[in-house]
């Protein structure tokens, strides 16, 4: 019975026809069940303790529905403070570092989807001269007919291929926590840039409110220039002790020793402002030009309920991506469990002038070589390390949704510590501004009462102290 012959192999072995159906069978049959395999835990989200609603929600500076406003600072009315904000967006160098890592998380997403499908593949090609040792079993002998010379050359030319085929999912897995990793990345950017807004925005009121102190301070000292020029007066003429000047020299030079302070700190807010705003400080100054105020802060503010976090806050989304990441990590590992199971091949031309062909013939269809097959590899053996390493990933995990959790607990602290304190300040603000009328309307008093002689030194004194 005459056999249909294929050419197979670098090294001309031959397969017959149905053992290449054999090989055919088993890829298509590998193929079927590629996919229907995943181990490893899917994520399932923790069970999380949120509050139903905020303590202060009662408030009526507070709004329960949920803010519109990604770009919270703008409620502040502040058109130098937005300018801020945005360059600081463009120019913040901690900001870059974050979003070069969403990049590389993108390419690392990018090769593990690549490892899906052929994972290596190159050409290759080849020129070479062999020469025979002339004392070996195989050398030429004399007489015999279609022996190999001492000296041959041979050229080869194909391609080859290797395929990792997703037996157990783990590739999948792979895929999974690169993806996951890149929304993390995402989250942390977008975490940089809440915190960056928030420093940026606390600085700059910290600016505002030192030029306002310097500048009350520097008013206050006209008053007191003024009460000492009253004081000298009233002593030079002999209707009071000198006592009186002393009090006055002593509050007005006390006044003036706290403006280089407040200068002082004033310049480091402004220092770290550059920082924030990568420039150098000497660039500051021009940018803060423009109405010098403490920024409004308006009177009531929405809040939402405390399940919103989960979707506003990014530092709860890269807490829990993380988590994500890692339960990945923990299919990846135990799939090195199971046998690997690979499909390589290879497809080329050799030739040679070894025989009675040349390596001219290298291009003719005869020359064609190559192979095709699956092969497995099991680590049998390193089982023990195996199951430790799915240990351990699966106690990362572990530790990542708690840390999660504990996101969730601080988040709903934060908030409730920034609502308390918004709502007392509200409420001290109004108590702080009625003393202060109060205390301006006493210093009126208590100078024409001086002036008069109706009173002495010492209520002035108290009531310049208590404005201040």
């Amino acid at each position: 019975m005459h056999i249909k012959h294929i050419h197979s192999g670098f090294y001309g072995c031959r397969v017959p026809h149905a053992a290449s159906k054999s090989i055919v069978y088993v890829c298509i049959a590998l193929l079927a069940l590629l996919g229907c395999t995943k181990v490893g835990p899917d994520y399932a989200p923790p069970s999380l303790k949120i509050s139903d609603n905020w303590m202060d929600s009662d408030k009526d500076l507070l709004r329960t529905e949920t803010p519109q406003k990604a770009e919270w600072w703008k409620a502040l009315g502040d058109p130098v403070l937005d300018d801020l904000v945005q360059m600081a967006y463009h120019q913040n160098l901690p900001l870059q570092t974050v979003g070069v890592r969403v990049f590389s998380a993108r390419a690392e997403l990018g090769i593990a989807v690549g490892l899906l499908f052929p994972q290596s593949q190159q050409g290759f090609g080849s020129v070479q001269y062999n020469r025979g040792s002339e004392r070996s079993p195989t050398a030429p002998q004399p007489g015999v007919p279609n022996s190999v010379g001492f000296g041959f050359w041979q050229a080869q030319l194909g391609v080859s291929a290797s395929w990792e085929m997703d037996f157990w999912g783990k590739l999948r897995r792979a895929v999974e926590a690169a993806d996951a990793r890149l929304l993390s990345t995402i989250a942390a950017y977008d975490n940089a840039m809440v915190s960056l807004s928030s420093d940026l925005a606390s600085t700059y009121v910290l600016i505002r409110t030192l030029e306002e102190r310097v500048q009350i301070a520097r008013d206050n000292l006209v008053i007191q220039e003024e009460s000492l020029r009253i004081a000298r007066a009233r002593f030079e003429g002999g209707a009071t002790s000198e006592r009186d000047v002393q009090q006055a020299l002593t509050q007005l030079n006390a006044t003036k020793a706290s403006i280089p302070q407040l200068e002082s700190n004033l310049r480091q807010a402004k220092n770290a402002l550059a920082i924030l705003l990568a420039v150098p400080p000497m660039e500051v100054d021009p940018l803060l030009k423009g109405d010098s105020r403490i920024p409004s802060v308006p009177e009531k503010i929405a809040v939402g309920i405390p399940a919103d976090l989960l979707r506003r806050r990014p530092d709860i989304r890269l807490a829990e991506l993380r988590a994500v990441t890692q339960c990945s990590r923990i299919g990846i590992a135990k799939a090195d469990l199971y046998p690997m199971f690979s499909l390589t091949g290879s497809f080329g031309f050799l030739a040679s002038d070894a025989g009675e062909f040349g390596i001219g013939d290298l291009f003719s269809w005869k020359s064609r070589t190559g192979f095709i097959g699956p092969t497995f590899q099991w680590n049998i053996l390193n089982y023990g390390q195996i199951t430790n390493q799915v240990r351990i990933q699966d106690a990362r995990f572990q530790e990542l949704l708690f840390d999660y959790q504990n996101t969730v607990l601080n988040a709903q602290k934060e908030v409730e510590d920034g609502l308390s304190a918004f709502v007392k300040a509200q409420e001290r603000v109004q108590s702080l501004a009625l003393a202060a009328a109060a205390a301006k309307r006493s210093v009126d008093l208590s100078m024409i009462q001086y002036r008069e002689g109706a009173t002495d030194y010492t209520t002035v004194l108290t009531a310049q102290q208590a404005l201040l």
